[in-house]
């Protein structure tokens, strides 16, 4: 089982799923009620999680979820590390979580 997408819009991690799962490709929400814990968690620790079942089947929902996510305004682009703090970090942020430096170029 992988991650595919994380997100702070549940209704976009659950429409992913959807359009992954009519593509035969069977997912799971993880932190689905995730924010009753912020506060106490970083908020990213939080969001909402998409994951595929099957690790054959994750170059392939790349691909789809790539696609649907900028059919819906999303940027889908690749993790990215912070020049500054070394911080790993999804590829939809443009700032670090950690220091506040923006993405680079």
């Amino acid at each position: 089982m992988k991650k595919i997408y994380s997100s702070q819009l549940l209704p976009m991690v659950g429409h992913l799923r959807n359009v992954l799962e009519a593509q035969g490709i069977e997912c799971l929400v993880k932190n689905e009620f995730g924010s009753s814990g912020m506060g106490e968690l970083p908020p990213i620790e939080v969001w909402p999680e998409l994951w595929v079942l099957d690790d054959r089947q994750f170059d392939e929902a790349v691909s789809i979820v790539s696609v649907a996510a900028l059919d819906n305004g999303v940027t889908a682009t690749q993790r990215w590390t912070c020049n500054n703090c070394a911080e790993q970090l999804e590829g939809q942020f443009t700032d670090c979580w950690k220091c506040g430096r923006s993405r680079p170029d």
